[in-house]
């Protein structure tokens, strides 16, 4: 089983919730774990954060999200002009642990497997991460994760 979701949104602090939403009746459907729909909303909504509030100015972004079997990849897409790695590292190190702001990669990291931050200079960034999905007992989900995937 394979399910793709693709999100084009305006670059405002409401589209966040919007897309947590979606995703979590999505996932909530198809019989995800209640836990780990938690974590995936989590994940998704500070990744949705950091555009938002850090990107360049530009209209828009995208969220592409795909299940293959019991994985869940998540992209956030920017279309700004990219970002200076050394300048985030430093961030990233110096965000205390009960800092109010700055840790939006942390959360990220500790929830989710094979986090990359790809920079597209002049085009925009992607934050790119996994999540293992646990399936309710008899979901379609599960019954679904079991056949053979798309492609």
């Amino acid at each position: 089983m394979e399910f793709l979701l693709v999100l084009c949104l305006p670059r405002d602090a409401e589209t966040a919730h919007l897309t947590r939403e979606v995703l979590d009746a999505s996932l909530t459907t198809l019989g995800v774990d209640e836990g780990i729909c938690d974590d995936v909303n989590l994940a998704l909504g500070e990744a949705c954060a950091n555009v938002i509030q850090h990107a360049d100015p530009s209209d828009e972004y995208e969220v592409r999200i795909r299940t293959i079997g019991s994985r869940c990849r998540i992209e956030v897409v920017d279309t700004g002009r990219g970002f200076d790695a050394v300048q985030l590292e430093k961030a990233a190190a110096n965000a205390a642990v009960t800092a109010e702001h700055g840790r939006g990669l942390q959360i990220i990291d500790a929830l989710a497997e094979n986090l990359q931050i790809v920079n597209r200079r002049q085009h925009g960034a992607i934050i790119r991460f996994e999540i293992p999905l646990k399936w309710e007992p008899g979901s379609p989900g599960e019954m679904l994760a079991a056949t053979a995937t798309c492609g």
